[in-house]
């Protein structure tokens, strides 16, 4: 749970850092932008100025600094219009040959949407207005910060799925080492209990604890094929969805306290036929009710519904447990996680990698209330 909490924290404070650096960078960016938009304003109003000393100086003044004024823009689109909105003359305007006077028209309309207009007095009875647009790097720093958000994004989306693969084949590496470790070592000393069995067998051959020995046993061979098959290539083969809850269920039923049911409702065809690994889906049966058993303390009821979808068939484990909120629906799979104070956090874990990934279903928490119950549901995919 610890670990839980560890990464959640990581993936927080990752994303409150990188939205941090987003936000500042969109801050300076806009201050830069409105910066910008300001001297273009100056400068607007500066050759707006030039224009009207250029219109209104006589044949005999100097305008050489005049014209080097008006020569200058050659970023800002500007565009000079009498008291009427009639046309007089642009700069940095590229106009087509064809439909002048609707382009025209067009873009003076949109010039007056984007900046209030500058007036020049050519003489006390002549006026003439400056409309503007900005220029091309303001428009483009405009666009910057949120091309830059989308790099963030597309960075920590990156990071995360790196992350995420990392940490996939790290746990895929541990499952398979400690699964084949631990059905090594069971193997020697289940070997050496069979020997015994059999001895006491020809022993004490009327003994009737023996057949409950041998049973135990059986089921501890079980499990150690059952680790060994984790992290090799899964064999399906086609069974019967009710054949295969069966014998988990008869086990389980055989090793609960009296004060838990376990009931079985079947709604699908008759002899419906899915591809398992039997003991592997065996152990996620016993693992979702060993789970249901612990969250009801020992005393409760457990209902296995069967029921098929068009592509799937399903199977319902409900317990009348604890139950949960829904903030933890998929943190109970996780590894480690556990609300026991002696468990190791894997049994739901497990459950999901052998359906998931040996069987390409599914396991969720299909509903769960607090102080209610919880039900997982399975979907597996149906023979074909």
């Amino acid at each position: 749970m610890f670990n839980t909490t560890h990464r959640t924290n990581f993936r927080l404070a990752f994303i409150a850092v990188a939205s941090a650096i987003a936000l500042i960078s969109l801050f300076f960016t806009n201050k830069l932008v409105s910066q910008l938009a300001n001297e273009e304003r100056n400068k607007v109003a500066v050759w707006a100025e030039a224009t009207r000393l250029a219109a209104s100086a006589d044949y005999q003044s100097d305008l050489t600094l005049v014209m080097r004024v008006l020569e200058s823009n050659t970023t800002i689109p500007v565009v000079i219009v009498d008291g009427n909105d009639n046309y007089i003359t642009s700069r940095n305007i590229t106009e087509p040959s064809k439909n002048l006077d609707e382009f025209r028209h067009s873009y003076i309309a949109r010039f007056k949407k984007k900046h209030p207009p500058i007036e020049i007095s050519i003489s006390p009875t002549i006026r003439q207005y400056i409309y503007y647009d900005d220029s091309i790097l303001i428009k483009e720093l405009a666009y910057f910060p949120y091309i830059q958000l989308g790099v963030i994004a597309l960075f920590i989306l990156l990071s995360f799925l790196a992350f995420a693969g990392t940490k996939r084949a790290e746990q895929n590496q541990v499952w398979v080492g400690l699964s084949k470790e631990t059905a090594h070592q069971l193997g020697t000393p289940i070997s050496s209990l069979m020997a015994w069995a059999e001895l006491l067998k020809d022993r004490y051959p009327q003994d009737t604890l023996l057949p409950e020995m041998e049973n135990d046993i059986m089921r501890l061979k079980t499990i150690a094929e059952r680790f060994s098959k984790i992290g090799s290539k899964t064999e399906l083969i086609p069974i019967p969805l009710n054949d295969a809850l069966g014998d988990a269920i008869a086990y389980m039923r055989k090793r609960i306290s009296s004060k838990v049911t376990i009931d079985v409702i079947n709604t699908t065809k008759e002899n419906s036929e899915v591809s398992l690994n039997l003991p592997l889906f065996e152990w996620v049966i016993e693992n979702l009710c060993k789970n249901a058993i612990d969250a009801m303390d020992g005393s409760g009821s457990i209902t296995i519904t069967m029921s098929e979808q068009a592509k799937y068939y399903v199977v319902d484990v409900q317990d009348t447990g604890k139950g949960m909120p829904k903030s933890m629906y998929k943190t109970v799979f996780h590894p480690g996680f556990t609300t026991k104070k002696r468990g190791w956090g894997l049994g739901l874990s497990l459950a999901k990698r052998i359906v998931e990934e040996y069987h390409e279903g599914r396991i969720f928490v299909k509903q769960s209330e607090v102080g209610k119950g919880t039900t997982f549901r399975i979907l597996l995919r149906k023979f074909n």
